[in-house]
């Protein structure tokens, strides 16, 4: 399991450390990752348009291959839903 954003390393170890988390945090800051999975782009928040990071998640099996893809979602129930995919 992983997590991406456009910090930078310095910043997501110290955010792992104090939050204890048990993977990995990605650094890419100039996007490159993030718009390649589609999960950067254009956004619009009470009108206006921005750009930013779409969150995702992606499902990948042990040697890397994508099996699943949530585009676009909702954090409130978010991961039960993956969860219940996962187990099925």
């Amino acid at each position: 399991m992983a997590g991406i954003s456009r910090d930078k390393v310095a910043s997501h170890a110290k955010f792992a450390e104090k939050l204890g988390l048990k993977y990995s945090l990605l650094a890419d800051p100039e996007t490159e990752l993030m718009q390649a999975l589609g999960a950067w782009g254009e956004k619009k928040m009470y009108g206006k348009v921005s750009q930013g990071a779409i969150r995702s998640t992606f499902v990948a099996d042990a040697t890397g291959k994508l099996s699943t893809v949530y585009p676009k979602v909702k954090a409130k129930g978010h991961a039960e839903k993956v969860l219940e995919d996962l187990k099925a």
